[in-house]
Parts: C-alpha cells; sequence; structure tokens
C-alpha cells in the first residue's frame, strides 16, 4: 500500500522499491507504535486488499513539520487503482479520524495538487496550509483536519 500512497506506480518503479525508499520509510517502520492507528479496506467479493489508511506522528524535522505542529500525525492512504472511485478511501479515512479525535486535536496530509483525491480531503475536512515542492519536483498540497473529541 506505500506503494500506491507514495505514487510510485505512475513512474513505472516496482512495487518493491517502495520498502527499500529511506524517504518513506517512516511512514511504516515500527508500525503499532502507541498513538499509530490505522485501517484496511477489503473486497467483500474476493477478500483481496482493496486500500489502506494509516496516521502517525513522523520523525522530528519531517519536513511536514514547516507546516503543522510536530505532535499533529500525518495521514497516509492507498486504495488499490482496480478499487478507486468506489468509496474505500472515504470510509478509511473516516475510521482513522474518528479514531485519531479521541487523541490528536488535528491531523494532516501532503496531497499532489492535482491529485483528484483533494476533493476528497476537503469534503472530509481537510484544508490546504501551504502548497510546497514534492519529492519528485511537482507540486504539493499540505492539509489539515481539526478534530473533535468524541462525546461521551
Amino acid at each position: 500500500m506505500l506503494y500506491y500512497a507514495a505514487h510510485m506506480d505512475e513512474s513505472g518503479e516496482p512495487p518493491e522499491s517502495a520498502r527499500s525508499n529511506p524517504d518513506l520509510r517512516p511512514y511504516v517502520e515500527d508500525f503499532g507504535r502507541r498513538g499509530d492507528i490505522g485501517a484496511i479496506a477489503v473486497d467483500c467479493a474476493t477478500h483481496a486488499k482493496a486500500g489502506a489508511a494509516w496516521i502517525r506522528i513522523m520523525p522530528a524535522g519531517w519536513p511536514l513539520h514547516h507546516y503543522v505542529e510536530a505532535t499533529t500525525p500525518e495521514l497516509a492512504i492507498a486504495v488499490v487503482p482496480e478499487h478507486l472511485g468506489h468509496g474505500a478511501g472515504s470510509q478509511m479515512i473516516t475510521q482513522v479520524l474518528k479514531a485519531a479525535a479521541a487523541i490528536y486535536p488535528a491531523v494532516a496530509l501532503s496531497v499532489r495538487a492535482n491529485n483528484p483525491a483533494r476533493r476528497l480531503y476537503e469534503r472530509m475536512g481537510f484544508t490546504t496550509v501551504a502548497e510546497i515542492t514534492n519529492r519528485v519536483g511537482g507540486k504539493s498540497l499540505i492539509m489539515r483536519a481539526k478534530l473533535s473529541r468524541p462525546q461521551k
């Protein structure tokens, strides 16, 4: 899923390249630490993984921290191409944001400026806080969503 989340499929890189890319390691290394939250979408007919969404606090000095507080976790999400546009992304984001609201005041993400998922993020409450040059030289948006603690 990291491969799709990083859009490496668009550049024709092999899937295993995501595992060896040091820039991507902080998104998944030792996942399951305190504060890590994730959701997996499964195709009900085939039981194949259709997507994953996860949030975690990124390491000190992470580029996103220039635009949001270091205590704000970053959302990463991937939906495999054959499941795009069928609601998996919305459902996963809803689940991770609901869980995150119990412990975090906000969540941030980075999205390529031309990625259609931007509209989904806006519907989910994310607003743009900065525009940056991404790791491949294109434009990306840093977006942040404030979370409301669940009512008891």
